[in-house]
């Protein structure tokens, strides 16, 4: 039953992408070109690289506007419209990310006990986070202090930067 449920919501989502294309806008960063993709009118996507497409949107000029003032250190918070695709309890992990503030870590058990799931779940969300930087995954560390896996070119070491770039405190 869950699978016909997951197969029927990706053959929405494929009709719907279809009828609405993404639209994509290449910024550049520190860490080398990231994509910014948007779809009806939110972001869905930052991806570490670049190809653009379409003509950029209000919202993708925004988004890169604001990438650019947090990476020059003149913005700490994004006010942007979001639209990560995942589960209910990757949402949930999304949102809490999002509620911890800059230049600060919480780890991956706090996470978990606070929000009522394994700190392996919590893990899994950061990894699947379709929108990093903008949902702050690299503010997640162990329990110890120390950095883990981070989806981008140079994992780990670009979390620290990224930390760094925050004045988060690192063991």
């Amino acid at each position: 039953m869950l699978l016909a449920d997951r197969e029927a919501r990706e053959s929405r989502r494929r009709a719907d992408a279809e009828l609405n294309p993404a639209s994509r806008l290449v910024c550049d960063s520190p860490f080398g070109f990231v994509t910014l993709v948007e779809e009806q009118g939110r972001i869905s996507a930052l991806e570490w690289g670049g190809r653009s497409s379409g003509k950029p949107s209000a919202v993708l000029a925004d988004a890169r506007r604001q990438l650019a003032a947090y990476f020059s250190g003149k913005r700490r918070e994004f006010d942007l419209p979001l639209s990560p695709q995942g589960s209910a309890g990757e949402r949930l992990v999304w949102q809490a990310l999002i509620d911890i503030p800059y230049g600060k870590t919480r780890s991956y058990g706090d996470l978990a006990r606070e929000l009522g799931l394994s700190p392996r779940q919590v893990g899994q969300a950061c990894g699947r986070n379709p929108i990093p930087v903008l949902i702050p995954c690299h503010r997640v560390v162990a329990a110890d202090g120390k950095l883990t896996g981070f989806s981008a070119p140079g994992g780990i070491e670009t979390k620290r930067k990224l930390l760094q770039l925050e004045g988060a405190l690192l063991v």
